[in-house]
């Protein structure tokens, strides 16, 4: 599934040698626990998918440096702790001001890495600058029918928790249609990544409103009862 965390490809990245080891430790020790304090669509679990998932799309691409790619991906939401609005920015600027990389990356590669969190957003104006940045975005997508329409009510029930169930489910729906509908403003990187068929089913979904509604209700319910501890 899409949303697969496949962490097998995280053990053998570590088994490979020392500093693998001792940069994938870093990473789950230091950098991932940090998402503990996001929202449910920017939790652990998450940043586990962007890491793992860079590492399998890397597998098309051998000139980029799998380290490199596993560090931008494990920090590239890292600056919500201060917002969202700036938080590709942020992200980036935590990455280039941690002076524990120098342990194991170059100041030109720390500043890929960074240039990577920073490019990493859905709605960005311009392409990623680099496969780096190209493939933490795609990574990023992260595109599941209900996981999408799952981690938009989340959000919505944070950012606006004096939504009723039927303004919830107008805001998701209109935020559904200007991310992901036809036209809208996601873009894909790599094509060898299984998100181009996702995205699809998603928008077959967006274009029937009243099936669209029906699963966006089931959800909710099932949200706003796991909350109350049902």
């Amino acid at each position: 599934m899409a949303t697969e965390i496949k962490l097998e490809l995280l053990e053998q990245f570590s088994a490979e040698s020392a500093r693998n080891r001792e940069i994938a430790q870093f990473l789950m020790t230091e950098i991932v626990p940090r998402y503990d304090a996001f929202d449910a669509g920017h939790d652990r679990q998450h940043a586990l998918y962007v890491m793992t998932q860079s590492l399998h799309l890397a597998q098309f691409y051998p000139e980029a440096d799998r380290a490199m790619l596993l560090t931008a991906a494990a920090y590239h939401d890292v600056g919500l702790a201060n917002g969202r609005e700036h938080h590709h920015a942020d992200s980036a600027a935590m990455l280039r001001a941690d002076a524990r990389l120098q342990r194991w990356f170059t100041t030109e590669q720390v500043e890929v890495m960074a240039q990577a969190a920073y490019d990493h957003r859905a709605s960005a104006k311009t392409a990623p600058v680099t496969i780096y940045g190209r493939i933490v975005a795609e990574a990023d997508r992260q595109i599941e029918v209900e996981t999408v329409i799952r981690r938009t009510i989340q959000f919505g029930m944070k950012q606006y928790p004096g939504l009723s169930r039927e303004e919830s489910r107008e805001r998701t729906v209109e935020h559904l249609r200007e991310k992901y509908g036809e036209g809208g403003y996601l873009k894909l990187w790599i094509p060898e990544s299984d998100n181009a068929a996702r995205l699809a089913e998603l928008r077959a979904l967006i274009a029937d409103e009243a099936r669209l509604r029906g699963v966006i209700d089931r959800l909710y319910d099932s949200l706003t009862l796991r909350s109350k501890g049902v």
